[in-house]
């Protein structure tokens, strides 16, 4: 599921609207574990293009996966 969120927060990225959609999808569906792996990645990778949502959803609190 990690991976499969990965490459969908790739194909949204041009779309700051389409990003927040999914990566706010991703926080709730994914597992603690793998919403840390997600966090650190998507820093990394899109910080500079969308700094205001990433910093907006990851500090937001999601129900977790099982």
């Amino acid at each position: 599921m990690l991976e499969h969120q990965k490459k969908v927060l790739e194909a949204v990225s041009y779309d700051n609207k389409l990003f927040k959609k999914e990566l706010i999808k991703s926080q709730a569906w994914l597992n603690i574990h793998d919403q840390t792996k997600l966090r650190l990645w998507v820093k990394q990778k899109f910080y500079q293009q969308h700094a205001d949502t990433i910093n907006e959803i990851l500090n937001t609190k999601y129900d977790y996966a099982s």
